[in-house]
């Protein structure tokens, strides 16, 4: 098969790969008919990797059609259109069979294209291990490009809403306006949000928050912006979807008293000083982690059936898989308006 492989920092080649086989009795193999980068796949092109692996395929976002079933495979048949979850975990432990893949009790969670140890999934071909779990029908009412968002960025953005604590007429902040940003904009708005301001310093990024209702105040003066707006009040619930130290302290500004600061950037930086003493001085409430993806798609479905929530709007480009190398640089630069990219394949 063919497939994006990474090979070192900003080297992401398009090669051939072996084929995925069934290796244990509940896998399935899926013919990948969409994949998407996400924002994290970016740590691993700029060489800041989960591992010292190389020669792995990449990515983790994918929907497809089942080519072949394990024998205790029983849900899933060849055939059926399938959205793939980031997250992996084993599937049979009460944590996992409550969506809850972080917490699994077997320590089986993983995420594709990390590593050899989980190939990803910007392949023709993808094993997922567990797949009558780890793997879901495409619902009724929504489409390939929107069940390719709900495999990890618009579950993650959704998680990211919920873990601010945002409730009705409540004023947000996100900081960060990728495709998870906007879309953890667009979940508060559903969620009841009465205002939000997008911080991000490109404009073409504030100008689509603008087109779903955001506030988008010129980033060098943005907390001035919104001490302004809100009456010195800041705001109640912060998101930051960008993951670096300095965007992370931006966010705890934003936060008002009592506020709910909730961080889905993923961040490989250990050595932040968080402001313990301001924090404690404001009663903050700050979260910070990953996604169960599984965990979402029960609320996430009937929002996007019904065009409450609207993800695909987020896609930029829509590629042929052998322009994976020029996709990635692109999205790396910000330029060519580059947001959600999507691999045909």
């Amino acid at each position: 098969m063919k497939a994006l492989v990474y090979r070192g920092p900003k080297d992401i080649a398009f090669e051939s790969m072996a084929d995925p086989g069934i290796e244990e009795e509940r896998d399935a193999i899926i013919k990948v008919d969409k994949c998407a980068i996400c924002g994290s796949d970016l740590h691993i092109y700029h060489g800041e990797t989960f591992s010292k692996d190389t020669g792995y395929c990449v990515g983790h976002e994918a929907v497809g059609e089942v080519v072949e079933t394990g024998r205790s495979v029983h849900q899933l048949k060849v055939g059926d259109k399938v959205m793939i979850s980031a997250a992996v975990g084993c599937g049979e432990c009460r944590s996992c069979l409550a969506g809850n893949v972080v917490n699994c009790e077997t320590n089986s969670g993983r995420c594709y294209g990390l590593s050899a140890a989980l190939q990803g999934c910007q392949a023709e071909f993808v094993r997922v291990p567990a797949a009558d779990f780890n793997a879901a029908k495409v619902p009724e009412g929504v489409t390939a490009d929107q069940a390719l968002m709900m495999t990890d960025a618009l579950a993650t953005a959704w998680f990211g809403a919920r873990n601010a604590d945002i409730g009705h007429g409540a004023t947000v902040a996100v900081v960060g306006l990728g495709p998870i940003g906007l879309m953890a904009a667009e979940s508060a708005l559903a969620m009841g949000a009465a205002r939000v301001f997008g911080i991000d310093l490109v404009e073409e990024r504030r100008a689509m928050g603008r087109s779903i209702g955001l506030e988008t105040p010129d980033p060098a003066t943005a907390r001035d912006y919104v001490k302004e707006a809100t009456k010195g009040q800041m705001c109640d619930s912060v998101i930051e979807a960008v993951g670096h130290s300095a965007t992370i302290r931006a966010a705890l500004g934003f936060a008002g008293r009592r506020g709910t600061v909730s961080v889905i950037g993923v961040s490989q930086d250990r050595s932040m000083d968080f402001p313990m003493a301001n924090a404690f001085a404001m009663g903050l409430t700050f979260r910070i982690g990953t996604c169960s993806v599984p965990q979402e798609w029960p609320d996430l479905t009937p929002l996007i059936q019904s065009g409450r929530i609207r993800p695909e709007r987020y896609i930029s480009h829509t590629l042929p898989l052998s322009d994976g190398a020029h996709a990635y640089d692109i999205f790396d630069r910000r330029v060519d308006g580059a947001m959600k990219m999507v691999f045909e394949v």
